[in-house]
C-alpha cells in the first residue's frame, strides 16, 4: 500500500508519549541492565586476566593486583570499540558476532597491561604471560558475555514488537520472532487497529504500550517512513524495516554509503581460491585433531549402540554432495537394523508436498539413538567424510539422492558448495524449519561463503548442540 502522508512540515507527530528517559515499565530497564550485565562479564574477563598473571613459577599476587587495578580502563575501551551498544542497534545480536572487536578489545587490553605493568613495582611481564592474558580475556569475554545475555533474556520481558504488514514479507517476520528466542522480541496480537489505519495515521503507535515497530509492508514510501521515525524517536520506540522487495535486495548484498547515498552493492564473483583453500585447510586440519581428541567417545557411542539393538556400529547412506556428485556419508546407527526396508511403511517420496521430510516421533528410533540424535553424537563420523573431502565442516545439510531428484531447479543452488557437517541450517531452526526456510539460509550461506562465516557457524553449532532445539 502507498499511503500519501502530506508535506514535509507534517512529519511531526500530533501525539506522542514523554520522552524514552521519562518512561516507566521493564522497557525503560531492559536496555542499561544489558549494558551493565555486558560491562560485568567485561570486568570478571579482565579479573581472569589479571589472574593469570600472577602464575608464573610461582604465584605472584602484586602483578595480578596491579593488573587489576589497571583493568577499569579497558571496560572504557570496550565502551569506545561498541561494545555495549550494538545490541540495541540491532533486531539480533549475538555474542558470535562481535568476536572480531572482542578480540581486538582483548588484545588492546594485553598490550596496554603490559605496557601500564612496566611502570608499577611489579615490573613487565614476559612475552609468554602477555598471550597467557590475551587468551585469558578473550575466552572468558567471550564465555561471560554470552552468560550475561542468557542470563538477561531470562530476567527481562521480551520486547513488545509490533509488525505493520499484511503478507508473505509480515508472516516471516512474526515467524522469526517465534523461531528465534535470541532476538528476545515478541508479536503483540489483537491491536486495537488494523495495518491500514496505522499506515495511514502513524501517530496511533504512540497510544500503544510496545517496544519496537518492524514495518513489513509491501510498499511503504519515503514520507510514511521518516513519519515513523519522528514519532518512534520521540517516544523511545525502537524500528527496524523488511525491504519489500527481497528479490532486489537478496541476500548477496551488502550496504554502504558515499557521502549521504546509500549503495546496496551485489556480491556478484566468484569466492576466491585463497578462501577455498583456507576452508579446506580448516577442514582437515579440525576433522584430525576431532578424531583423535573424541575417540574415546567415539568407542562408547559404538559400545551403547552394540547393547542397545542389534545391528552394525555405522550407518551409511547414498548422499549427494557438490555438484550432484554421490558419496557415502557415515552416521552412528540411531535405528532399528532394518530400519531402511521399513521406511517405505511410513512415507512415500512421490507424496511427499515439497523434496524434504523429518519424523518427529520416528517409531524406527532406538532408545540409545533418541540420545544420540538429540545430542547430535550420531554426526560425529562425517568427520571421515570431511577428512576425505566429500564434506566440510560448514556447508548445506546433505540430502539423500531420492529427494535430490525431486529438486526443482531453483532449489539446486544448495549443490553449488560441498555439503556440511554443520551448517546454516543447523544454527537456524534445524528440524523446525520448513523447505522454503532451509533454502533461504543456505542460499545465504551459498552466496556469501567465507572463513569468518564459517567460524561464525560452527561457535553458533555449540549453542544448537546444547540445546537441542529442532533435533530429532
Amino acid at each position: 500500500m502507498d499511503v500519501s502522508v502530506g508535506s514535509p512540515a507534517d512529519l511531526a507527530p500530533a501525539r506522542a508519549l514523554p520522552p524514552a528517559a521519562l518512561r516507566s515499565g521493564a522497557g525503560r530497564r531492559r536496555d542499561p541492565l544489558r549494558r551493565r550485565m555486558l560491562a560485568l562479564a567485561d570486568a570478571l574477563a579482565l579479573l581472569v586476566g589479571s589472574v593469570s598473571l600472577g602464575f608464573a613459577f610461582e604465584w605472584d599476587p602484586q602483578r595480578a593486583a596491579w593488573a587489576a587495578i589497571i583493568a577499569p580502563l579497558w571496560l572504557v575501551f570496550a565502551k569506545v570499540y561498541g561494545l555495549y551498544d550494538r545490541d540495541h542497534a540491532a533486531l539480533r545480536h549475538l555474542t558470535v558476532d562481535e568476536l572480531p572487536s572482542t578480540f581486538f578489545w582483548a588484545l588492546t587490553a594485553a598490550a596496554g597491561t603490559a605496557l601500564l605493568l612496566h611502570a608499577t613495582p611489579a615490573g613487565g611481564p614476559s612475552v609468554a604471560e602477555v598471550m597467557r592474558f590475551l587468551i585469558a580475556v578473550g575466552i572468558a569475554a567471550f564465555v561471560f558475555r554470552s552468560l550475561a545475555r542468557f542470563t538477561w533474556r531470562h530476567l527481562t520481558a521480551p520486547e513488545r514488537s509490533v509488525v505493520l504488514g499484511d503478507g508473505p514479507i509480515a508472516d516471516a517476520a512474526r515467524r522469526k520472532l517465534s523461531l528465534f528466542a535470541d532476538i528476545h522480541a515478541r508479536a503483540v496480537d489483537g491491536l486495537p487497529f488494523s495495518t491500514d489505519q496505522v499506515l495511514a495515521e502513524p501517530e496511533l503507535l504512540a497510544d500503544l504500550d510496545v517496544d519496537r515497530v518492524i514495518v513489513a509492508t509491501d510498499a511503504p514510501n519515503e514520507q510514511f517512513i521518516a513519519r515513523l521515525v519522528a514519532i518512534c524517536r520521540l517516544n523511545g520506540i525502537k524500528l527496524s524495516l523488511v525491504p519489500p522487495v527481497q528479490g532486489i535486495f537478496g541476500t548477496a548484498t551488502g550496504l554502504t554509503r558515499v557521502g549521504e547515498l546509500a549503495v546496496v552493492e551485489y556480491n556478484t564473483w566468484d569466492v576466491s581460491r585463497s578462501t577455498m583453500f583456507l576452508k579446506r585447510a580448516l577442514d582437515v586440519t579440525v576433522s584430525l585433531i576431532a578424531l583423535v581428541a573424541l575417540s574415546p567417545l567415539f568407542l562408547a557411542a559404538a559400545l551403547l549402540i552394540l547393547v542397545d539393538s542389534p545391528g552394525a556400529i555405522f550407518f551409511l547412506q547414498m548422499r549427494v554432495g557438490m555438484g550432484g556428485a554421490r558419496f557415502r556419508m557415515h552416521k552412528f546407527r540411531t535405528m532399528v537394523r532394518d530400519a531402511e526396508a521399513q521406511l517405505p511403511e511410513l512415507l512415500s517420496f512421490d507424496a511427499l508436498a515439497e523434496p524434504m521430510f523429518k519424523l518427529r516421533n520416528d517409531p524406527r528410533v532406538t532408545r540409545v539413538g533418541k540420545l544420540l540424535r538429540r545430542t547430535s553424537l550420531d554426526e560425529l563420523p562425517q568427520l571421515f567424510n570431511v577428512l576425505k573431502g566429500d564434506m566440510s565442516l560448514v556447508g548445506p545439510r546433505p540430502e539423500q539422492v531420492e529427494l535430490v531428484e525431486r529438486y526443482k531447479p531453483g532449489q539446486l543452488v544448495r549443490l553449488a558448495v560441498k555439503p556440511g557437517l554443520t551448517g546454516p541450517m543447523q544454527v537456524h531452526g534445524r528440524g523446525d524449519l520448513t523447505l522454503e526456510e532451509r533454502l533461504a539460509v543456505e542460499r545465504e550461506y551459498v552466496e556469501n561463503i567465507s572463513i569468518a562465516r564459517d567460524f561464525r557457524i560452527l561457535t553458533l553449532t555449540i549453542a544448537a548442540v546444547l540445546t537441542g532445539r529442532g533435533a530429532f
